[in-house]
């Protein structure tokens, strides 16, 4: 899964939680370190979420280094969408170029890469099999 490093820091009467990793948005609060570090995984999705609406590059995670956390996004789902974007900006294909590749409308490719929007693993894996790409879960066990 995609995870980032993020830093907690203390902000006056709370807590503010950072990913370095972007040039802007990447941050959320929280009453407490651990109120901060719970709104984490949103908060990455909605950075990676105004990248790819801005037709951004999305950052690769740097390494982690001194005290960080490293923060996932909330779902594989949410995962494979950004890997997704990041592939066919990689292979130079525009969301139209993928439409027509699928058979469907460029709309219908807009809401398979929107984060907010559910979408089903197979559709993700027949854009993934569109551009040459195969999606591949896997399953580990826990820290």
């Amino acid at each position: 899964m995609l995870s980032y490093p993020a830093v907690v820091r203390r902000d006056g009467k709370g807590f503010t939680l950072v990913f370095r990793d972007f040039e802007f948005g990447g941050h959320t609060c929280g009453d407490s370190e651990s109120d901060a570090l719970h709104h984490a995984p949103d908060a990455l999705k909605t950075v990676l979420s105004l990248y790819m609406e801005k037709g951004l590059d999305i950052p690769l995670p740097s390494a982690a280094r001194g005290k960080t956390h490293i923060v996932a996004l909330p779902s594989v789902v949410d995962d494979a969408k950004v890997t997704l974007y990041q592939a066919m900006r990689m292979s130079g294909i525009r969301k139209a170029d993928l439409a027509r590749r699928m058979g469907i409308h460029k709309q219908q490719v807009e809401r398979l890469l929107d984060l907010d929007h559910t979408s089903r693993i197979e559709q993700l894996e027949l854009a993934f099999r569109a551009i040459g790409k195969r999606l591949i879960t896997d399953i580990r066990d826990a820290a």
